[in-house]
């Protein structure tokens, strides 16, 4: 079983995460309704097994908590992946969901770099219901998206690029890019044969 269990804490956040990347079932708790919602779909489309539990200084705002959670999930990714042996490796997808697009494109290569091409031009995912505005909830910076990928990639140590080909609704976006994640990890980590995929016999 390809699995991982990281327990980070820092004076921001307090994160416990587990990761089974053969499947399992998933339970997300990071007090971001948002980014709940995109670990949820995450987990869906990857048939991975993730728990997260995640306390962090949200009265400030949710950036902290965004970005170390993409943190514990690159270094859950990371050991579980382990030596790499008979994985896919690479791997592409192309999404839609409604007006949206997304292209999506991983190698776990041993090595963090992003790419990240989604031009999101609202700086806030936001719900214009009276009651959202009310309690204050809801709103979301567009910004921490490239973040946790970013934090991601880095622990991950995959290579990544998420490019935008069309798209105008914002959570949509969003929602097609992680989608996209999802579906592009899970064929590059599915295991096909025996031999490392690389000419150095290492990744």
């Amino acid at each position: 079983m390809r699995t991982a269990e990281i327990n980070r804490k820092t004076r921001e956040t307090d994160i416990a995460l587990k990761l089974n990347l053969d499947g399992g079932v998933y339970k997300i708790d990071t007090n971001c309704g948002f980014l709940n919602h995109m670990l949820e779909l995450f987990a869906v489309h990857s048939g991975f097994g993730l728990t997260v539990k995640c306390v962090g200084d949200v009265d400030v705002d949710f950036h902290h908590t965004v970005e170390d959670v993409g943190i514990a999930l690159g270094q859950a990714f990371n050991v579980a992946i382990g030596d790499k042996r008979g994985i896919n490796r690479y791997a592409d997808v192309t999404i839609p969901m409604d007006e949206s697009l997304i292209l999506c494109a991983v190698d776990i290569s041993g090595r963090g770099v992003l790419n990240y091409d989604l031009k999101i031009e609202s700086a806030k995912v936001t719900d214009d219901s009276d009651e959202v505005k009310q309690k204050a909830v809801g709103l979301f910076d567009t910004e921490l998206i490239e973040e946790f990928f970013q934090s991601f990639v880095r622990e991950a140590r995959v290579t990544l690029h998420i490019v935008k080909l069309y798209g105008k609704n914002t959570h949509h976006i969003i929602e097609c890019a992680f989608k996209a994640f999802a579906r592009a990890l899970k064929a590059a980590v599915a295991v096909t044969g025996d031999a490392v995929p690389s000419s150095k016999g290492i990744l």
